[in-house]
């Protein structure tokens, strides 16, 4: 709740493991205050007020003595925007790491590599590592994001319209990236692309005006949804 506004109302969600859970809805319909309550980036919305349990391995991430550092390090997110650090592509890497007291330098040199790797960037920045990440192109930073979240060597990943605004070989490589890492990685992602969410996703939620309205496959969802409302979304009458 945003001061006496309902944002998200009475959503009840199991998440997957080792799977894509995609979250598609039109604009306001809560989808993004989902994905910040799950690593608590609202603690830093001042008058929000959240009801109810987020569990994750069966502890309530919403707990005030919960520690939220080592939250954020298990549940990563990656926005819209690529925001890389105005450092080396090495830097932006093992920064989060060594905030967390990782300072081996041989462990921190196989991480960068990991991570770009499932990343699918690694060839293309190899011999770059030390040039700033901002001369990367906007796919390439975007998968630069995916790549620090993987180097915190984070159990969930939260992706909020990771591909907007990217051409389609870019929006092609980061899709490809998803569906390699969601066999070691939880992935949520946000899209308001119905067919970026039809192509990837192994279940789909259809947030309405902060309501869930429907949650399973997304064959059921996008060729035989149960609810009216999901039927005029997906087929492009509203949204």
């Amino acid at each position: 709740m945003y001061g006496q506004e309902f944002s998200l109302q009475s959503i009840s969600l199991a998440i997957p493991k080792s799977q894509i859970t995609g979250i598609m809805g039109p604009s306001n319909s809560g989808k993004t205050t989902l994905l910040r309550i799950l690593n608590r980036l609202t603690d830093l919305i001042p008058d929000i007020l959240i009801r109810g349990q987020v569990l994750l391995d069966g502890v309530d991430i919403l707990m005030p003595h919960y520690n939220v550092n080592l939250l954020r390090a298990r549940v990563g997110m990656v926005f819209a925007k690529p925001i890389p650090l105005p450092r080396s592509i090495y830097e932006n890497l093992t920064f989060g790491p060594r905030m967390h007291g990782v300072k081996d330098r041989r462990i921190l040199d196989e991480r960068v590599e990991q991570s770009l790797q499932a990343a699918i960037l690694w060839d293309e920045v190899k011999d770059r590592l030390f040039e700033s990440a901002l001369k990367l192109s906007g796919g390439q930073q975007q998968r630069l994001c995916i790549a620090r979240t993987l180097a915190m060597q984070s159990e969930v990943i939260l992706l909020d319209e990771p591909t907007s605004g990217l051409d389609p070989i870019s929006t092609a490589k980061i899709e490809e990236a998803l569906r390699n890492l969601k066999k070691d990685y939880t992935i949520i992602l946000v899209s308001n692309n119905t067919k970026q969410i039809a192509r990837i996703s192994d279940r789909v939620a259809f947030f309405l005006m902060g309501d869930l309205i429907e949650y399973g496959p997304p064959d059921m969802l996008f060729t035989n949804p149960s609810d009216k409302r999901t039927e005029d979304y997906v087929s492009g009458r509203f949204g």
